[in-house]
């Protein structure tokens, strides 16, 4: 792949081409009159990754991933796909990329049949060629009884299949999904979850921009949180969770329900600095759980209710989220 316009020095040591990393990015900003939407975000996503770009409504999510896929220049900062600067070289980006927008992009008045067709057209692809792979994404997305059917015809959920197979026509090395699952239904959302494990199978690179925590932490290798512009964290789930000490948790249900006093205790152990029920449990978020079993035992010999159940938890992605932040809930 030549390389002579990235728009950066070759020998800038910042930017020698790495084969192992699908996108680079250092210092990405984005101001909106005075307003900083993103605040030199740097990070880098490996080939055939799925990178999950978590953060709640407004947090700088979509405006990072418009400016990846050229859909808006940088105020600063500077940003490259398979090696390909995404402003010098945007022409060349658009062929290596496959983007998702959270609003189906269909064009309305075409069948399924001549969207995926004429979206082939669009990049260059042969009449014989487009008709093959349209209809092996009909097949894949399960589209076959909509193959004729205009895309204002289908359901929500078929455009959202639609739309997505529309940005594999060109077996794009890089997919970029912005809130995949954002409004579907249950069946429409794990068909979309299967494909994105299917795309990394094959060592395609995902990218994903969402606030949906669970879908973060089924799906993705690792996590970038951002807030409000900044970037807080990039690690495996996992990690972030180990990392977040103060998000562990113990839960205990009782035998009789207990009353405000009681409850009131409970929230006041030493060692405990969150409370919340859930269900018949209560939910004691602590960052050191041996001392807070401790004190619970000797309070339930006090109160003399029986414990149903005990148990203690790792941080959910949620609580992470929250701890990172100093957020009280997610948008």
């Amino acid at each position: 792949m030549a390389m002579a316009k990235t728009g950066l020095a070759a020998t800038d040591p910042k930017w020698k081409l790495n084969m192992d990393v699908a996108i680079e990015v250092d210092g990405l900003s984005k101001y909106f009159g005075d307003f900083l939407a993103v605040d030199h975000v740097s990070f880098d996503v490996e080939q055939g990754e799925i990178f999950g770009f978590l953060g709640p409504n407004g947090a700088g999510k979509t405006t990072t991933m418009r400016m990846l896929t050229n859909l808006a220049r940088p105020s600063d900062g500077h940003a490259r796909i398979m090696g390909l600067d995404t402003v010098s070289d945007s022409l060349a980006v658009k062929t290596v990329i496959g983007i998702v927008p959270e609003a189906s992009n269909t064009f309305s008045e075409l069948s399924t049949l001549n969207n995926l067709v004429f979206t082939g057209a669009l990049y260059g692809m042969r009449s014989k060629n487009r008709v093959k792979r349209a209809s092996q994404l009909i097949e894949l997305f399960g589209l076959e009884n909509h193959r004729a059917k205009r895309a204002d015809q289908l359901s929500m959920g078929l455009r959202r299949r639609l739309t997505i197979a529309m940005s594999l026509m060109h077996d794009p090395r890089v997919v970029f999904f912005d809130e995949p699952t954002s409004g579907l239904d249950v069946e429409s959302a794990r068909l979309i979850r299967h494909i994105v494990l299917d795309l990394h199978k094959q060592g395609v690179t995902v990218f994903i921009t969402t606030h949906n925590m669970e879908e973060a932490n089924a799906l993705c290798q690792r996590i970038a949180v951002i807030d409000h512009g900044h970037l807080i964290a990039v690690n495996t789930p996992s990690r972030l969770k180990q990392a977040a000490t103060a998000a562990q948790a113990i839960e205990i249900s009782f035998e009789a329900e207990l009353d405000s006093a009681q409850e009131s205790e409970l929230a006041h152990l030493p060692g405990v600095h969150g409370m919340r029920a859930l269900g018949d449990k209560y939910h004691l978020m602590t960052s050191d759980p041996p001392a807070v079993l401790q004190a619970l035992f000797a309070l339930v010999c006090e109160m003399g209710t029986k414990p149903i159940s005990i148990s203690t938890l790792g941080p959910s992605l949620e609580e992470v989220f929250v701890q990172l932040t100093g957020k009280k809930e997610v948008a």
